[in-house]
């Protein structure tokens, strides 16, 4: 007898309907076959699926089977078939109905005793059920939150395989699984970090403020222990607070990777993601024999943040180009090419030179002229192109250190900034850009108009600092956005004064 189970196999973070047809033949000897490119863990269900039959009290059939997983030219990978080849097995058996499973999607990784472990990549999954307009989704208990904060659809989470096939035959009742999605977003909505924390620093916070307004990118340059990595971990706390179409889509890609929590329903969070100077470039942007996505990724709608820039390898360095300008990265491999989404602000860190105390008051710079030119030239120009904001971190004094006075709240940072986006999004609105960083040329001559004492200041500054065209328009992008944090229409010469002031490697020096 022949069934027809509906799975899913998640490609990048996108999830594509897969038939899992399993046919019975009485004649011929045993036999258990796999086809339509199964990988290792696939084809190791068999055995799992055997194992988790018997042990529930159902005889295996001592049969030719053959299971199809269709269409044949898609990679299958992971565990995630157990729970639809055990079904198909019983339903072409006859034990189950085939109107019983024929609008239902399942998943599920198979423990030898039965029960259903959890897999990856289920909110996708959700979100494929609810495109098919199936009656609902039949999935590990411990991914039920994941998938529930998908409308429209049922989510039902089994603990165990003789669960699902009672539930089939309807002689068990179960509840599907509901999430308050408001509740969820305000529960985990929640940052364990403040800007308050900072002692002194008001320069930096300033220049993160703005960062945070215009989403733009940022290079602190300062000695160790100045405290460049805790303002960048709450970078992230003075950012808008995600929409659910954030969540929804940062989410995917984190249940992707297996990174999300149990019971952990969506990201609320702006995403810190601060990976070590060792990384490869695989890692950072994404790939592998199957592709998986990389810290770019995993950074998307939160902050990627790069301590000790200059420590990097170069060839991972100069991969971050096409996300930082795109928002996104193309992982061409053989079996597939896939795009990630990767959208997120860059927030680097490094010493001034290799001992870190170059023009440091309290402390003696031991580097020769030859050591820092070196150091500073493992930062390639093009990256650098694609950074707005060039600030100092200076170390902190004891006075600073000492005060029991707090700096300003997280909170009231994100209301400014808040406000100051609202403004970009009614400027590029139909435009597809969401930020005064993202601006290309015709938009910055048709809003970056300056009054003419502005226009003075800064051809002044041209000329006497010896800037760049590059550093041209990231001092009109700049100060776009520190108008528009005073609801400025227009950009006034104090504007273009503070911007000049974030452009500290273009002046060439710290």
């Amino acid at each position: 007898m022949l069934s027809k189970i509906l799975s899913a196999s998640v490609i990048g973070i996108d999830a594509y309907p897969v038939d899992v047809e399993v046919d019975i033949a009485s004649r011929g000897l045993p036999h258990f076959s796999m086809v339509g490119l199964p990988d290792a863990a696939v084809k190791e269900s068999k055995d799992r699926v055997r194992a988790a039959l018997k042990n529930i009290g159902f005889n295996f059939p001592l049969k030719q089977i053959t299971v199809n997983l269709a269409p044949a030219d898609l990679k299958k990978e992971g565990s995630s078939f157990d729970l639809p080849i055990a079904i198909g097995i019983i339903t072409a058996e006859g034990v189950i109905g085939m109107d019983s499973v024929r609008d239902y999607l399942f998943t599920g990784e198979l423990s030898l005793d039965g029960k259903i472990k959890p897999v990856r990549g289920v909110l996708s999954m959700a979100i494929i059920a609810k495109k098919l307009g199936l009656k609902g989704i039949i999935l590990p208990a411990e991914n039920a939150h994941e998938a529930a904060v998908v409308n429209d659809v049922s989510v039902f989470g089994m603990e165990n395989l003789s669960h699902v096939i009672d539930f089939l035959r309807g002689s068990r009742l179960q509840e599907k699984f509901l999430v308050d999605i408001d509740k969820a977003i305000e529960e985990n909505a929640i940052y364990e970090d403040d800007f308050s924390d900072v002692k002194g620093q008001e320069h930096a916070k300033r220049a993160l403020e703005i960062a945070a307004a215009g989403g733009h990118n940022v290079i602190m340059i300062g000695p160790p222990g100045s405290g460049k990595t805790m303002l960048a971990r709450r970078l992230p706390t003075i950012l808008p607070r995600m929409t659910f179409d954030e969540a929804l889509e940062t989410t995917k890609i984190h249940s992707v990777a297996g990174l999300l929590k149990t019971g952990q329903p969506l990201l609320a969070t702006r995403t810190f993601r601060s990976p070590h100077h060792t990384i490869s470039d695989v890692a950072l942007i994404g790939g592998g024999q199957l592709p998986k996505p990389g810290e770019v990724s995993l950074a998307h709608h939160g902050v990627l943040f790069l301590d000790e820039l200059p420590e990097f390898k170069r060839n991972v360095l100069e991969v971050l180009r096409q996300p930082i300008e795109n928002g996104e990265v193309t992982v061409s491999r053989a079996v597939a090419s896939i795009t990630y989404p990767a959208n997120f602000m860059l927030v680097a860190a490094m010493n001034p030179c290799p001992c870190g105390y170059l023009g440091d008051s309290r402390h003696q710079c031991t580097c020769t002229t030859g050591q820092i030119y070196r150091y500073r030239r493992r930062v390639s120009g093009p990256l650098l192109d694609r950074i707005d904001i060039h600030i100092e971190v200076p170390a902190v004094p004891y006075k600073e250190l000492s005060t029991e006075h707090s700096g300003e709240r997280s909170e009231g940072i994100r209301k400014r900034i808040f406000d100051a986006r609202d403004i970009q999004l009614g400027r590029f609105k139909g435009d597809k850009i969401y930020s005064n960083g993202q601006m290309k040329t015709r938009h910055m001559k048709k809003f970056c108009k300056l009054k003419p004492d502005a226009q003075s200041l800064l051809e002044t500054a041209m000329h006497r600092l010896s800037l760049s065209a590059r550093a041209y328009t990231r001092i009109l992008k700049l100060s776009r956005t520190i108008a528009d944090l005073e609801a400025s229409d227009e950009i006034h010469s104090h504007h273009i004064s503070e911007a000049i002031q974030y452009r500290t490697l273009d002046r060439g020096q710290f």
